[in-house]
């Protein structure tokens, strides 16, 4: 079968490379076409696009991007029809995705969902062109089934979240070895993970490094990530006690002590790795206050969204400055704090339902197109 895959996102190629994977073990000549990254090239098939080339963050950004972003469109509709797909599979990625998956149904291809745009956060108006122009849709948040079955009607499968799968096949590194390998001191480690786009890079890791000196006694290292040259890092690694690791966060994680994280997934991924953690965000003003009045949500954190309560602390657009990043990160390398958050985090993961995401989607979609 041929499958083609749009990822626009680091996330969208990690799920994307597992499930790919999967998806070979159910169908050995299964063939790949997709829009992607590094990770799911290693898996193979033919990359059309690198999400690097995608990434545009924010409805000033778009503006600015939108031609380019036309351009995306019209020339992913005429690659798919040159490949002729037995199925499409669309992961994550909403305002690309979706005019692709409403063109897809209209052409007759088949159109499945992996990862669920956040309709439940903002334009849930959405749904209409979900339930038109999607055969199936996969989802990995706990709330989302109910979201979509019992408010609008429209059968989804909840299969668990494939960040449980993708930690767990981790292997752990040594801390010598990291750390020589690093040119780490013996330090207990506060991880950056400032994101992975050039501007909230640029807005982040300012701010998140201004408390180094407050911390003489830990080492903080930056989460490089796989879209971004090591040169892009430089003028910020300037500072005695700050590191720069390039695309091994897991390995980072596993052996911090704490972690700084921009709001996104990597908040996810940083609890599951039972790592104490601030949840930090500041984007363009204007944006903000667009997104502060359209999304209608109590929490930014996937980490207290699915747990429904503050169980990571949120330091939004004005909270988030030096003096509330000291004091937050102070708590946090606590014991006693640490170990109540350990609690919350061991609940989280049994609320994500467990392992094996990707063979429980690889399944139902290889199943659905023999």
């Amino acid at each position: 079968m041929k499958y083609y895959l749009i990822a626009g996102e680091a996330s969208g190629d990690l799920h994307g490379a597992n499930l790919m994977k999967s998806i070979l073990e159910k169908d050995p000549e299964a063939e790949f076409r997709f829009w992607g990254g590094d990770l799911m090239q290693t898996v193979g098939g033919s990359i059309v696009m690198h999400y690097r080339e995608l990434a545009f963050m924010g409805f000033i950004e778009v503006l600015l991007n939108l031609f380019t972003i036309l351009k995306n469109i019209k020339f992913c509709k005429q690659d798919i029809l040159d490949y002729t797909p037995d199925v499409i599979v669309f992961i994550d990625y909403p305002g690309f995705n979706l005019r692709i998956a409403k063109w897809a149904k209209q052409n007759e291809f088949k159109t499945h969902y992996y990862i669920s745009p956040q309709i439940w956060a903002w334009k849930e108006g959405r749904i209409k062109s979900i339930k038109k122009c999607i055969d199936a849709m996969y989802v990995i948040l706990p709330f989302e089934k109910s979201f979509y079955e019992d408010k609008h009607q429209f059968p989804v499968h909840f299969v668990g979240h494939p960040l449980i799968d993708a930690i767990a096949n981790h292997a752990q590194v040594m801390p010598e070895e990291f750390n020589k390998m690093h040119n780490l001191d013996n330090r207990p480690i506060i991880a950056i993970l400032p994101g992975s786009r050039k501007q909230e890079i640029k807005k982040m890791l300012e701010i998140m490094l201004s408390i180094v000196d407050d911390f003489p006694d830990y080492q903080f290292i930056i989460a490089g990530a796989p879209s971004q040259d090591p040169e892009f890092y430089t003028p910020f690694i300037n500072k005695e006690g700050v590191h720069l690791v390039m695309n091994q966060t897991y390995n980072l994680l596993s052996l911090s002590n704490a972690a700084l994280v921009t709001s996104g997934t990597a908040t996810l991924e940083t609890a599951l790795f039972k790592i104490p953690e601030v949840v930090c965000y500041k984007g363009n003003w204007i944006s903000y206050q667009i997104a502060k009045r359209i999304i209608d949500l109590d929490y930014i954190s996937l980490v207290n969204l699915i747990m429904d309560k503050p169980v990571v602390t949120e330091l939004i657009q004005g909270a988030l400055t030096t003096k509330r990043l000291k004091e937050e990160l102070s708590t946090i390398i606590d014991d006693y704090k640490r170990a109540v958050m350990f609690l919350d985090y061991y609940d989280l993961e049994k609320k994500l339902g467990g392992k094996g995401a990707s063979d429980k989607t690889a399944n139902l979609i290889v199943e659905s197109i023999k």
